[in-house]
């Protein structure tokens, strides 16, 4: 039987819901063949799913069913503890017992004043009445908001009725794609009713519900419940602080232990600038802006052409040309230093699957990590400037080149490269003209995802020194200069574009011509 609800002989059908539900197998029987036989929306009703809530649905091993359902009672029952329990309007009437309070300290004082002939006793007067006016303002706003009692209270109780009503139409549905997954996998999926997942349920409930209740509904913490509802009992300075200070002495003693390492990888880095600026830079504009618009329209046609030509335009009559050239040199540096690093990457891993797995926690942690928290390390093992700058790019532009370039050598048919093996390829031939090939658009896919990343890491890398476009909006950030920073952002977006649009160019008419 297919997960797409075919339907099955009404004998199979008894057989297979009884192994599969344990109790109540004549009823589960014709509710699920109800189902299967529907045309339109199959009306089944669970009385059971409808009295006990998420419950059944964890006694029958559907956990997704539970969680939502808990959530969503929650909130049921948090509008039935305000209207019934709660103390609405309790910050309200703290405010009015504060205002209360210094209404007759101002008072006291004004008939002191007033005793001693103080010509200030008029003022003081003055703020007594002004506090009185605020205190019954408040205590109206109080009053009116403990009369939402009987609101918040109504609208839990038809809320909690209408998610209980959903259950019952919705559990048969729900179970019976459990049956369905449980046919195709009935080792893995979960079957019968089980009493101990029942139980284990109910101590979820105790261990999530009273305090999330307590919380919503009381205005006033107790003292002894403080650190469980408002937050956590260990403080900050206990562990934390101890071990931020550790690690900063771990980066002390690596970054003057492993000095030459890191020094070499900065030398290189630069040379690769140098180079990079020196064409771009140093080279008369005339002379870059006729090379790229031909570079251009030889490997992507006319239309990238125009655009590239418009782009330096703009950030030539923009006066962005040098410092968008130092863009370019930093973005095509880090995209080379991606591509060269992490094709070759991407090809082991999807070739090793063990491999990936090992390195999969370092890449989520690669691309989750926040972009600024990079520049720590960077700027403790190679300080400032340009290099580092290229360095945290990198860091932050590989992982989508490597997991699409992975995905795309997984995704070659094994029947090709059966039948290749079997006319004598060898293994570099298989690589180089039948896997490489077909796994070409993931992998330029991976390599667009890359330049995007890079030049989103372009303004937070001008932070430790690394200049170019992204400073210039950087000083428009510190002084909200708005006109100059949309200018030079605009500028690193067609910096980016430009070479986005060559190289998927270049590839597109590749392919087309084959």
């Amino acid at each position: 039987m297919q997960d797409t609800g075919s339907i099955v002989e009404p004998s199979k059908l008894t057989s297979s819901v009884s192994d599969f539900v344990g109790e109540q197998p004549d009823y589960y029987s014709r509710e699920f063949d109800k189902i299967q036989s529907a045309t339109r929306f199959p009306w089944s009703w669970n009385t059971m799913a409808a009295m006990a809530g998420p419950f059944w649905g964890a006694a029958r091993g559907l956990w997704g069913y539970f969680w939502t359902l808990l959530v969503l009672e929650i909130l049921a029952l948090v509008q039935i503890g305000k209207g019934w329990w709660g103390e609405l309007g309790a910050d309200k009437l703290a405010r009015l017992e504060k205002l209360t309070a210094k209404y007759q300290e101002f008072l006291q004082k004004y008939q002191v004043a007033q005793s001693a002939g103080d010509p200030d006793a008029a003022s003081l007067l003055t703020r007594a009445e002004n506090l009185k006016k605020v205190a019954e303002r408040v205590s109206d706003e109080a009053a009116l908001a403990a009369q939402g009692a009987v609101t918040f209270l109504v609208a839990g109780l038809v809320l909690f009725v209408i998610l209980r009503v959903l259950q019952g139409y919705y559990a048969n549905l729900r179970y019976e794609k459990q049956y369905l997954n449980w046919r195709a996998e009935p080792v893995r999926i979960p079957s019968g009713f089980s009493w101990l997942r029942a139980g284990f349920s109910g101590l979820l409930w105790l261990a999530i519900v009273p305090l999330t209740l307590y919380k919503f509904t009381v205005g006033k913490i107790a003292p002894a419940l403080e650190p469980y509802t408002v937050g956590f009992p260990v403080q900050k300075k206990q562990y934390f602080a101890p071990i931020a200070t550790w690690m900063e002495k771990g980066f002390d003693w690596l970054s003057v232990e492993g000095a030459g390492v890191f020094d070499g990888v900065v030398s290189t880095i630069k040379a690769v600038l140098d180079g990079l600026e020196t064409v771009f830079v140093g080279t008369p504009w005339p002379v870059v802006m006729t090379v790229v618009v031909v570079v251009a329209w030889r490997l992507a046609g006319p239309r990238v052409a125009t655009f590239t030509a418009a782009a330096l335009a703009y950030l030539g009559l923009l006066g962005l040309w040098e410092t968008s050239m130092v863009t370019v040199s930093l973005l095509g540096a880090a995209a080379f230093l991606c591509l060269l690093f992490g094709i070759p990457i991407g090809i082991w891993f999807g070739k090793s699957q063990r491999a990936y797995n090992a390195t999969l926690p370092v890449l989520d942690f690669m691309q989750t990590m926040p972009a600024f928290v990079y520049l720590i390390p960077i700027i403790a093992f190679f300080g400032t400037g340009k290099p580092p700058g290229v360095l945290a790019t990198l860091i932050f532009g590989m992982p989508p080149v490597i997991r699409l370039t992975a995905l795309g050598i997984r995704g070659v048919p094994a029947s090709t490269k059966e039948a290749a093996v079997a006319f004598g390829c060898t293994k570099w031939t298989l690589l180089k003209d039948i896997e490489i090939p077909l796994a070409m658009p993931s992998i330029m896919t991976g390599i667009n995802q890359t330049i995007l990343m890079c030049l989103s890491m372009v303004v937070i890398a001008s932070l430790i020194g690394a200049k170019g476009l992204g400073q210039d909006v950087l000083i428009a950030l510190q002084y909200a200069a708005k006109g100059q920073g949309m200018l030079a952002g605009l500028a690193i977006l067609f910096c980016a574009m430009m070479i986005d649009r060559i190289v998927q160019g270049y590839y597109k008419r590749s392919t087309s011509r084959e």
